[in-house]
């Protein structure tokens, strides 16, 4: 992994232990207002971190469903 990819990683992982699901939500908006007021590299960055961000999340939802499933069998 890049270390571009890995210090991402690492923010969004921050930001969702801090705001939880939220962050993800803030991120497109600070994104979507970016590109709004003419900055479009930054939304570019904004939206790879919200993209890191939602897949951290679904892979912590993944393995929770499957402790959640292997603890009924």
């Amino acid at each position: 992994m890049a270390l571009r990819d890995k210090l991402t990683e690492q923010l969004a992982l921050s930001m969702l232990a801090r705001d939880g699901i939220a962050a993800i939500w803030q991120l497109h908006m600070a994104a979507a207002d970016a590109h709004r007021t003419g900055h479009p590299k930054a939304a570019e960055s904004i939206v790879e971190l919200a993209e890191a961000a939602e897949e951290a999340w679904l892979r912590a939802e993944g393995a929770r469903s499957l402790l959640c499933c292997s603890k009924s069998s």
